[in-house]
């Protein structure tokens, strides 16, 4: 403790404070003793400290009257080693000068500071009884557990069990009973009643140190409240249930999409003979988990000896889209074995996708053809379909129509059929333009692209691998791909 008095300048103000008296025994931090301080200047002892919070705190107390308390740290250098201290100084204001203390916070009180902490940064606290003295103590984070008031005391662990959840009572009060009989460790998690709050998780761990006949004797534990932890627990188990949930979701996804692409799109053998012709299938969805997309083909030889030849392209991606494929590929089947003319066919679907409530807004494109065998001419037409393209005699060129609009777009289309004869050698690809489109570039230039891989494998006895092999190694894909490939 140190009485400082003011030292005033010619204007009245404080210039300095002077030391009046020391409590015996003090030592300054500059290792000073009682008996040199009194007398001493603060300003010329301890040189810069006006620039210091420390100066303003002071000055502040003695205009003001308001105590100054601060922690402050203080590197000193004992024999040539550096060491950083911590005090505590208060100063108020008494008879006209201050009233200084300043206490060093040794190590067992920074060691409390950490242990505080550490249990209010884990939301546990320290319990400790001794049975003989019936003396027990509590550290702070426990009442704050517990919500208790500090003016009740510590509560017993003989009364823990009445303030625990119904469920958990009997379990806590056996664990106690036999910690405090037997000295049995204890290690238990309960729910701990609240009044007018959520139960609160809280886990009791205890010791006992026992006499030589065994009996325990002290108790040394803790309580952690585990509240938070149970919340995590518990959302982690939620999102665990629904990623179960989502896989299973996705596996029956795919076993329904493995059973679509048996029943809807069987993959073909290699040169499948069919009417005097030959037909190669590439087939390759977008998303190769489901094994299916939008695009759909059917190579089929009808009840007249013709051979019905598509390709179609559903928009989007997915179960939707394999169900609108789906329902167009067996209508336009089903039509066609009928013999009703191909532009009625289109303009049939068409209307099918219009007038279907769970199709609304669906579109689609499509290339037909019907092959007869007896004349080798092929028919066929298109709605919103990339061009037929033919590799004939070394060169490659898209075979010209009407068009069409795509459909599912209007209410009024017009279709019209196109007439080939097909001759020994020539190569005929109907495909989708999962093959040929290209983001940043036209459709013109992804046809002549199709155009030139076609004629540079024309010769090659894997001419629909090859071609389609160079058409997709240098991009990125971002649709389906379907293409037929027909020979004589």
């Amino acid at each position: 403790m140190v009485l400082l008095v003011p030292v005033h300048g010619p204007d009245g103000e404080v210039v300095d404070l002077r030391v009046a008296a020391v409590s015996p025994g003090v030592v300054d931090i500059g290792g000073r003793g009682a008996a040199g301080l009194p007398g001493m200047s603060v300003r010329a002892t301890y040189p810069g400290v006006e620039d210091t919070e420390l100066w303003r705190g002071y000055l502040a107390a003695l205009e003001t009257g308001t105590s100054y308390e601060e922690e402050l740290e203080y590197r000193e250098s004992a024999a040539g080693i550096p060491h950083l201290s911590r005090y505590r100084v208060r100063a108020a204001r008494c008879e006209g000068g201050l009233i200084v203390s300043w206490e060093r916070l040794d190590a067992d009180e920074r060691e409390r500071r950490r242990l505080a902490l550490m249990q209010s940064l884990g939301r546990m606290g320290w319990v400790d009884r001794d049975l003989v003295r019936a003396e027990l103590t509590w550290s702070d984070e426990v009442y704050s557990i517990f919500e208790r008031d500090r003016a009740l005391g510590p509560m017993t662990l003989e009364e823990l069990s009445s303030h625990a959840e119904d469920e958990d009572r009997l379990a806590v009060e056996s664990a106690v009973r036999l910690l405090l009989e037997r000295g049995e460790p204890l290690d238990r998690a309960f729910r701990l009643r609240l009044p007018g709050r959520q139960a609160r998780h809280v886990r009791a761990v205890f010791e006992a140190e026992t006499d030589v006949e065994g009996r325990p004797v002290r108790l040394h534990g803790l309580f952690q409240d585990l509240t938070d932890t149970k919340e995590t627990e518990r959302l982690l188990l939620e999102q665990q249930e629904a990623a179960l949930a989502h896989q299973g979701q996705l596996a029956a996804e795919r076993a329904l999409a493995a059973r679509l692409q048996e029943t809807l799109l069987p993959l073909p053998q290699r040169n499948v003979k069919v009417s005097g012709l030959t037909v190669d299938v590439v087939y390759r969805p977008l998303q190769e988990g489901l094994g299916l997309g939008g695009d759909w083909y059917s190579a089929v030889e009808l009840s007249d000896g013709s051979v019905l030849l598509v390709v179609g392209d559903v928009a989007g991606h997915g179960l939707d889209a394999v169900a609108t494929m789906a329902l167009l590929r067996f209508t336009a089947k089903g039509m066609a074995i009928t013999g009703t003319p191909l532009p009625d066919v289109l303009t049939n679907l068409n209307t099918l996708l219009l007038h279907t409530p769970e199709r609304d807004g669906d579109t689609a494109t499509m290339v037909m053809a019907v092959y007869e065998p007896a004349s080798s001419r092929l028919t066929w037409v298109r709605a919103g379909h990339p061009p037929p393209l033919l590799v004939r005699d070394g060169r490659a060129h898209f075979l010209p129509s009407t068009g069409g609009i795509l459909l599912g777009a209007t209410s009024t289309p017009r279709y019209q059929a196109s007439v080939l004869d097909l001759l020994p050698g020539d190569h005929l690809l109907l495909y989708t333009d999962g093959l040929i489109e290209q983001p940043g570039e036209s459709i013109d230039q992804g046809l002549a692209r199709l155009a030139d891989a076609a004629l540079a494998h024309a010769d090659s006895p894997h001419f629909l691998d090859d071609a389609v092999r160079d058409l997709v190694a240098s991009r990125t894909r971002r649709d389906d791909i379907c293409v037929l490939h027909i020979s004589r």
